[in-house]
């Protein structure tokens, strides 16, 4: 028998709610900042267990807390609770009921298993030297969620935090984390052309937003070729573009939306400005104007060197295949803690083989007990 089945079996009757509770988080996922069911569901369960939830200023989401008879140091535990905008295709029998929204990244595992770890933690409540903050945090989609919990000023005091994400690209029994930048920045740009627009045939008498957004596109996309240092990863990706409505008529307006990932600060702040500089030249090139909507978003996830090891032995300890991985382009706001308070993001595999944000992701449920078991070890031994 595994570690994994070991440790299950020990714990059977938890390890078979936690797997209850998740899909029945997976029927109901709700939106970014309109997790009040969720919100709800968890304190429930946490105060069923008399685990203390924090009175913050919250909308949505909520942190536990679990303090230890001795003093000592405090730590926090992250996971999110927010779903997508995305209609499920996944086949599995608890698919989800509210129609166009999905946990199509796997938040429902990440609360699922930072509640068991809560549940683990508050039965050796006797013998932790200091305290664990729980974070089930709101609205990660929108890059946001995590500044309005630090809003609250709930991690001043926290000396150390830990993230975990579930990874589709990594086996089941796969753990894997990096030092330094794990994920990546996220902006996200708007640009919006006003042109004029004439009768297809006389095309001197418009000025064409459908040509003006070919030479966008086509200069934007030299940015990382030709101003990013090849040993850079960078990406600059254009995904709407929205002109017209006709086959003879020239439009007077067009609508271009997309990305651009990082993994360097310095090369962030360039390709911000280099952008700048091309729309406002294209702008006056064509004679139109053009208005540029920049929308930063999380930074990079940085992680602290001198843990990589204690996060990675734990693993092992616990079962896993632990190894360290490459930085991945997704987005994470996990990032905004890390600015104010040393951590590590960690990586979890659930088995694929759909990627995050896919109709039809789906993660096994077979490493749901073993990952709260590693939260719950983590925190223990990082106190103890």
């Amino acid at each position: 028998m595994s570690f994994f089945q070991n440790i299950i079996h020990e714990h059977q009757s938890l390890a078979d709610f936690l797997t209850q509770f998740r899909r029945e988080r997976h029927q109901y996922p709700e939106l970014s900042n309109q997790e009040f069911e969720t919100t709800a569901k968890i304190r429930e369960i946490l105060e069923q267990y008399q685990i203390t939830v924090l009175d913050l200023p919250l909308k949505t989401g909520l942190v536990a807390e679990i303090k230890g008879r001795q003093p000592g140091k405090m730590l926090a535990l992250r996971s999110d609770i927010d779903a997508l905008p995305i209609l499920e295709e996944s086949g599995v029998e608890y698919s989800s009921l509210n129609a166009g929204v999905m946990h199509a990244c796997g938040h429902d595992f990440h609360l699922s298993a930072a509640l068991g770890a809560a549940i683990l933690l508050k039965q050796q409540q006797e013998t932790l030297k200091g305290t664990v903050r729980i974070l089930f945090q709101a609205a990660e989609e929108t890059g946001l969620g995590a500044v309005d919990v630090l809003n609250t000023n709930v991690l001043e005091d926290v000396d150390l935090i830990f993230g975990i994400h579930n990874d589709p690209t990594l086996a089941v029994g796969d753990l894997g984390t990096k030092a330094g930048a794990l994920t990546a920045g996220v902006d996200r740009f708007e640009v919006k052309i006003s042109a004029k627009g004439a009768h297809a045939a006389r095309p001197h008498d418009g000025k064409d937003p459908i040509v003006i957004s070919a030479h966008l596109v086509s200069a934007i996309q030299s940015i990382i070729s030709r101003n990013i240092a090849s040993q850079e990863n960078a990406v600059v990706s254009i995904t709407q573009i929205h002109s017209g409505s006709t086959w003879n008529v020239i439009p007077d307006s067009a609508y271009l939306e997309g990305t651009v990932r990082t993994f360097n600060s310095e090369v962030r702040e360039k390709i911000a400005q280099r952008f700048k500089t091309i729309v406002q030249g294209i702008a006056e090139t064509f004679e139109v104007e053009i208005g540029l909507i920049w929308h930063e978003g999380p930074p990079s996830v940085i992680n602290s060197a001198q843990w990589i090891d204690f996060v990675l032995d734990t693993a092992t300890e616990c079962g896993f295949n632990a190894k360290l991985i490459e930085a991945s382009p997704i987005g994470e706001d996990f990032a905004f803690y890390q600015k104010h308070i040393p951590g590590v993001f960690i990586m979890i595999g659930s088995g694929g083989p759909y990627a995050l944000h896919h109709p039809k992701f789906k993660v096994d449920d077979s490493v749901l007990f073993p990952t709260a078991y590693y939260l719950a070890q983590l925190a223990k031994k990082y106190l103890n």
